[in-house]
């Protein structure tokens, strides 16, 4: 097992110890597993908390401070949070404005952080949630009832925290961010398996020459196996797949995502092909993001999203934000 760790029982521990010695501007509860932005509470503000498994990084944890979440929750590699995580975030940064959840859906998330939103408001405090299902791929799985959440939550993330920033109450931060999900869908694919700690060798069997399309952010099965193809036919399936459940009458954001062993150099020419795509089905392109955002570990593989835009969600979007993962507009 060739890993960058000490031992696959403190590998959160660690990375979050090495991920406050980065980032002074967050306070990392290492013991309890939460990171919050130092300046919560921020007064007169709904707060945004998530979380989910670790392995998908900078999801969620580089993606807290402003402009985006004011808290989030890292569960054990692949394996949801607690809900005790939660009420202890929700209660770090509640500002008496309520306290938004943004939950992908995974069996395990839904059900903590549904037990997190009652324990937190019988503690006083006012929660919202919303729920993210954008993968287009399958339809149930292993880990889902319905549509699993992928790329599309970092555009949730980011709209509606700058909705937040701006003093937006919860009710609207909350439609916004339940506009953002209707309106994305992504697809997956697969190159290679990824590896836990834990388990040391790869979660699924991926022959060599073959590649999975569809697959899910923690290996789960996609729609099926083919033989390798090359990036323009991978983004002629992807692109397909998403536009057969949206239809965009309005620009579109991009999110061409690294499954955490896909370089640059092959990401940026894949999303020419996704333009390309989008470009030839007549779809307009308002913005672009192209880089490792939720990952799976040391898969090697490509997600694609979008969401379609009006005027105020491209404001949103455009919004200043500055977190360890994500930053422009400061």
């Amino acid at each position: 097992m060739r890993m960058l760790i000490n031992v696959a029982e403190t590998v959160v521990a660690d990375a979050l110890r090495g991920m406050a010695a980065a980032h002074p501007e967050l306070v990392v509860d290492a013991e309890n597993r939460v990171i919050v932005r130092r300046d919560a509470p921020v007064a007169q503000k709904v707060a945004l908390v998530s979380g989910g498994g670790s392995g998908h990084e900078p999801l969620h944890g580089g993606f807290v401070g402003p402009g985006m979440l004011d808290a989030a929750c890292p569960g054990e590699v692949f394996t949801s949070p607690v809900p005790d995580q939660m009420v202890r975030a929700a209660a770090a940064v509640d500002s008496g404005n309520g306290v938004l959840f943004i939950v992908k859906n995974y069996t395990g998330d839904v059900l903590n952080f549904q037990m997190a939103a009652e324990l937190a408001e019988d503690e006083g405090v006012q929660v919202a949630s919303v729920l993210v299902n954008d993968d287009v791929a399958v339809i149930d799985s292993t880990f889902t009832a319905g549509r699993r959440g992928t790329g599309a939550t970092l555009f949730v993330e980011k709209i509606a925290g700058a909705a937040a920033e701006e003093g937006m109450p919860l009710e609207r931060v909350e439609a916004l961010a339940r506009q953002v999900v209707a309106s994305s869908r992504s697809f997956g694919v697969a190159l290679s398996a990824c590896t836990t700690p834990a388990k040391g060798s790869p979660t699924f069997d991926l022959p060599a020459g073959e590649l999975e399309l569809g697959v899910g952010i923690h290996g789960e099965p996609g729609r099926e196996r083919r033989a390798m193809m090359t990036s323009r036919e991978i983004a002629d399936f992807a692109v397909d797949a998403i536009l057969e459940d949206l239809d965009p009458r309005l620009p579109v954001l991009v999110l061409v995502n690294g499954m955490g062993a896909t370089p640059l150099l092959e990401l940026y020419g894949f999303n020419a092909e996704v333009r390309r795509v989008l470009d030839e089905r007549g779809v307009a392109v308002a913005r672009t993001l192209v880089g490792n955002y939720v990952t799976s570990l040391d898969m090697a593989g490509c997600s694609v999203t979008l969401c379609q835009v009006d005027g105020e969600l491209l404001r949103l979007w455009d919004a200043p934000v500055q977190t360890a993962g994500l930053r422009w507009g400061r």
